[in-house]
């Protein structure tokens, strides 16, 4: 038995057992471990989530009562509280309860904006992504400088500095898009933190956030509004990794009588987790639906009911939580039973009775990803299913899409095209001007909408061929059709037009840059640097063990590879390790690639003429400086650009209007 300490008074000891009586709802004298952080919630310990799991787990390992692991008597509950006031914890964490005291103010990004422009950040997003991070990174060697983040200060933004962990974090949403041995770790200086930073920058970017008006600089000096935003952008894309047909065939079953599996495919995946919700809530015999993430659950309904539906059968959830009148403690209880599943994440009692919509939304994606309770349809083959699945080609496409900023957001490729608008927007970043804004049907009536998309894609096809796209055999009605082939055909010309117009800007020549161009300049750039490799083709299949790539970066930044990281090439898996590691190198001497390992060692000519020609890019801009402006204008002063900028009050993705 614990021995009691003297440091509690009497009356906090009465209030502890009351707290804990409460919890312990069957009266057997304990409570479930992973009920802890709501018991300590209870009576003012506002211990982050990494914390509390060290404690269970010193309480699972070191426990000597009879009833085992799992289970924690008063005694032992009392104790611990004594040892958190000693420590004067209950100070540390405070208590969020004001709204308005829970947003933070900071200057503008320069002297002319620090003056007349401040930028808000949410403490709670704060703290949430920092527990985030700490529990799911802690045991990682190379972040032990920096973890565990304090929650409630701006450890946050200090421990993103060196870059390391923001890869790592990238790493964490989308597994192997940086090589580990592309980052630099050791003895890091100003020069070499920059780097990481700069790996961290175009990979994101590469995995389809939009990376705008952020400089490795700005998350150097840890800025935080657009450190939250580019860690909200990285999280929610690995959030909403899973929400696919591949990975869950059973989102099937939340379509209507009438729609098809490619209307599941249009949807944002917001839309998606909702439907999945209101699935279990109609599974459940729960009349009450849910339309947002934030009013809608405020008073922890909906949850308790999803939690109890979900949750497996041993796993003592319940639904006792809804028997309390309070909002805040009935928040609490239902949290308790997240925690029991292992989903107690990104919201604490607080963010869900104030409806915070990134919190809850990412509450929710996660309880989809470790519980989604759908089981595999049996009614239709999976083939049919199989045969939805995104290429690799297609991701890639669409990622390009998302990190230019277009708005709405691509889910679906040949769904969120049909209506051209964002087609236009990627013509105006490639040549601005060249798109009538006046010709284009933005809102689209009821009667008349099929013929007025129709039109838009008509107009959008005559715009490629006034860039002498190849639209051979191609008409609007084929866009507007989502066919795929013709579809996909549109989108190469769309993203090689890009990438040559960037070159060709840099270049300086006026003269556009083309293929051959690009060739010749890889080969007397090796020549130059002493390397024996050469390419003849964007086909050459020399190029399938990427040394020719790794030999191209070393001339562009001497002496940034090291050779002996790279493998013989002998076997497919080594080349596709040495094109992990060509392409994080190039990411990390300031090349935005988004190719693939795979694009490299398949010799997909496509691709791999992106991969040289942002190379070619790359070396215009000896200092790693930033690119000219992807409006096509002279870039305007960075801070003028993002204050000018719109923002949607749930998202970091800057918006701007779709015509002049």
């Amino acid at each position: 038995m614990a021995k009691p300490n003297t440091l509690l008074t009497k009356e906090h000891i009465l209030e502890l057992a009351e707290q804990f009586d409460s919890i312990d709802s069957n009266g057997n004298g304990y409570i479930e471990v992973a009920e802890l952080k709501t018991a300590l919630d209870a009576v003012g310990f506002k211990i982050p989530q990494w914390e509390v799991r060290k404690m269970i787990d010193d309480i699972e390992r070191t426990s000597k009562e009879p009833v085992g692991k799992g289970k924690l008597s008063f005694a032992e509950f009392q104790d611990l509280c004594s040892k958190l006031r000693s420590m004067d914890v209950s100070t540390t964490f405070k208590k969020m309860v004001n709204k308005r005291e829970n947003l933070k103010t900071h200057g503008g990004m320069s002297e002319a904006s620090v003056e007349g422009t401040t930028h808000s950040i949410r403490v709670e997003e704060q703290a949430a992504f920092s527990d985030w991070i700490n529990s799911n990174l802690s045991r990682d060697p190379d972040l032990k400088h920096i973890l565990p983040i304090d929650i409630e200060g701006a450890g946050l933004y200090h421990s993103v500095q060196d870059g390391i962990l923001l890869c790592k974090t990238i790493n964490l949403a989308c597994p192997d898009t940086i090589d580990e041995r592309a980052i630099n770790k050791k003895n890091l200086n100003v020069y070499t933190k920059r780097e990481n930073l700069t790996l961290a920058l175009n990979s994101a970017e590469s995995m389809g956030c939009h990376i705008v008006n952020i400089e490795a600089d700005d998350l150097a000096k840890g800025k935080p509004h657009l450190t939250l935003g580019l860690l909200w952008q990285i999280i929610r894309i690995g959030l909403f990794n899973q929400i696919t047909i591949e990975q869950c065939p059973g989102l099937v079953l939340l379509l209507g009588e009438d729609e098809k599996i490619e209307d599941l495919l249009r949807m944002a995946p917001e839309t998606i987790l909702m439907r999945w919700v209101n699935y279990h809530l109609a599974q459940a015999g729960v009349d009450r639906r849910m339309t947002n993430f934030t009013t809608d659950i405020k008073d922890s309904f909906i949850y308790s009911h999803l939690l109890n539906q979900i949750a497996p059968k041993d796993s003592n959830v319940d639904l006792h939580a809804l028997r309390e009148e309070d909002l805040r403690r009935r928040a609490d209880k239902m949290l308790g039973n997240a925690g029991k599943i292992k989903c107690r994440a990104f919201v604490t009692a607080d963010d869900v009775v104030e409806g915070i919509y990134k919190l809850n939304l990412a509450f929710v994606a996660n309880l989809f990803n470790t519980h989604p309770g759908l089981d595999k349809p049996v009614d239709r083959p999976m083939e049919e299913i199989a045969a939805f699945e995104e290429t690799r080609e297609e991701k890639t496409y669409r990622n390009w899409m998302n990190s230019m900023g277009v708005n709405p957001y691509v889910n679906y490729l040949y769904g969120d095209l049909t209506t051209g608008v964002i087609i236009f927007q990627l013509y105006d970043i490639i040549k601005p001007g060249i798109v009538n804004w006046k010709k284009v049907v933005k809102n689209f009536h009821k009667m008349r909408g099929f013929m007025e998309k129709v039109e838009n894609c008509n107009y959008a096809v005559e715009l490629g061929r006034q860039l002498n796209f190849s639209l051979v055999g191609i008409a609007g009605q084929d866009i507007s059709d989502g066919n795929p082939t013709l579809t996909l055909a549109l989108v190469w010309q769309l993203m090689r037009a890009y990438t040559l117009s960037i070159l060709t800007k840099l270049a300086r020549s006026g003269n556009p840059i083309v293929e051959k161009e690009i060739i010749s300049w890889v080969n007397k750039k090796l020549s130059s640097a002493g390397k024996t490799s050469s390419i003849t083709s964007f086909q050459d299949q020399t190029i399938s063990d990427a040394a020719v790539v790794i030999d191209l970066i070393d001339a562009i930044k001497p002496g940034c590879i090291n050779y002996s990281q790279t493998q013989a090439a002998k076997t497919t898996d080594e080349k596709v390790a040495n094109a992990k590691y060509a392409i994080s190198m190039a990411r990390k001497i300031g090349a935005r690639i988004y190719a693939l390992p795979e694009d490299i060692v398949e010799v997909k000519q496509k691709m791999v003429m992106t991969v040289f020609a942002c190379l070619m890019a790359r070396d215009y801009i000896p200092d790693m400086g930033t690119v000219p402006a992807r409006n096509g204008e002279e870039e305007k002063s960075r801070n003028g650009s993002l204050d000018s900028s719109s923002r949607s009050e749930d998202t970091d993705e800057i918006t701007t209007p779709l015509g002049n």
